[in-house]
Formats: C-alpha cells, structure tokens, sequence
C-alpha cells in the first residue's frame, strides 16, 4: 500500500465509513509473497516512501521475471532493477518490457516519474567514475529528483570544477564520486553548502587498494557535511540524496 492509501483508509475510519478491524486487516493483507527463492515486500513503500528495487547481480533473469511479476500482481508497476547485465535484460525483455541503461546497468520496468523535484548535481572525478554515476543518476530520477551531471571534474584540473561553481551552490545535495585518493569530495564539500555524499569508486592503480584508498580519503574529509558511503554504491548515495531532497515538502 503507498501512504496517501494508508492515509484514505485512515481518514475512513475517522469518518466511520469502515471498522477499525476491517481497516487493520486490509492493511496487513499479504505483507509479502513468499516464491521460494525471494520474498517480495509489498508494504515497502508504505513503511519507506520508495517500493522494494530488485538488485540484479546474483539472481537469474527467471528469478527477476518471477520477483517483477509478482510485484505487479500487487499493484507495483513501476520496478527498478540495479546491477543488472546486459544479457540477463535482454532475457527479461522477452517476457517483460523494459528499458535497459547500458552504462549504468539498469532495467526498469514501467516508466521513470514525470514530474522530478529539487537538485541533486552528480560529479566524477573523471570519465572512468561514470558508470558508478549513471548508477547514481538514474536512480536518482526513478526516485523523483531532478539531477545535473558534472562528469570528469577531478582535481587534476581543478578549472573544470570551479566553471560549475553555480550548479554546486545552487545544489539540494551533491553526489561526489571518485576513485584513486577520492579527493573531489573535500573540494566540493569546500564550496557547498548543501549535504555532500561521497562515493568511493573502485578506479585506480594498485595502492588505492580497488578503492580502499578513496574511501579512506572520504571518511578522513576536512570539509564538514561530508558522508561517505560503500565502495561503487551510486544506488545507496543516490538513494540517500533522494531522502534529503524530498524533506520538507520540497516542491520547485
């Protein structure tokens, strides 16, 4: 059930136009299903604002066909699928409709929101970071956000960022991704005044340790206002930037 279902129930039985016990029961009608190899969680939406997304890597295309049936089943039409490889969506675009983005390995099944709100500015440090950041992005908009991509503004030619110094203050949160010493985030951590999440990436020669080093560098930042999530988790960063970007009933 979304909330402004939850919501309809409730103002219902303060009208008197359904039983408390009804009410209960309806909303604890099949909380989940359980198929054997998933249990799909129906209630996610109501209890977080966002439903269930299906993380790709680890499942068959046939155990992703079977969790995105029965989400639809249950009212879900819109499915977000992360990590998921090109041969596996080719697969279930033969049972189920979907768009596939190449870069940033995800399916979605349904149709990405018409009206966005906010900001959040996603920046790489360089070109290689931008599958992590297409991650990023395009959770990003199935989750409502407007976005604006900064690609390769890394601090080895500073003068790329600092011509974006615009999109960065005018930001409800910024993304920062990047690999080697991950040292983007302090700089834009420097000049924003908006909530900025890090995100180390695995890019780098041998001593950033696949990306041990950024994310060392990231929780050591100077600059406050900093937060740092898991090794190439553009999913978590963009998932987060989206909670702080739909506080407070924001509505431009």
């Amino acid at each position: 059930m979304e909330q402004n279902e939850i919501r309809k129930l409730l103002q219902n039985v303060a009208n008197g136009d359904i039983l408390v016990d009804d009410a209960l029961l309806h909303i604890k009608n099949e909380p989940f299903e359980d198929l054997g190899y998933a249990k799909p969680d129906f209630h996610r939406k109501s209890r977080q604002g966002v439903s269930e997304v299906i993380y790709g890597a680890g499942k068959t295309a046939e155990q992703i066909i079977g969790i995105s049936k029965s989400f639809a089943e249950h009212g879900q039409k819109d499915i977000l699928i992360t990590r998921l490889d090109k041969a596996k969506a080719e697969k279930i675009n033969k049972e189920i409709p979907l768009d596939y983005y190449d870069m940033a390995n995800i399916g979605i099944i349904g149709s990405m929101p018409k009206e966005r709100v906010g900001k959040i500015v996603i920046a790489t440090g360089g070109t290689s970071d931008i599958p992590i950041a297409e991650e990023a992005a395009i959770t990003a908009e199935m989750l409502g956000n407007n976005t604006v991509r900064l690609y390769d503004v890394g601090v080895a030619g500073i003068h790329r960022l600092l011509t974006h110094t615009e999109e960065i203050m005018t930001a409800r949160v910024v993304i920062a991704i990047a690999g080697m010493e991950g040292a983007l985030a302090s700089v834009i951590g420097g000049l924003a005044d908006c909530p900025v999440i890090a995100v180390p990436t695995s890019v780098g020669y041998g001593a950033s340790f696949g990306g041990i080093a950024a994310l060392l560098s990231m929780l050591n930042s100077c600059a406050s206002g900093v937060s740092v999530v898991n090794i190439d988790n553009g999913f978590g960063a963009a998932f987060q930037a989206s909670m702080i970007n739909h506080m407070g009933g924001l509505n431009e």
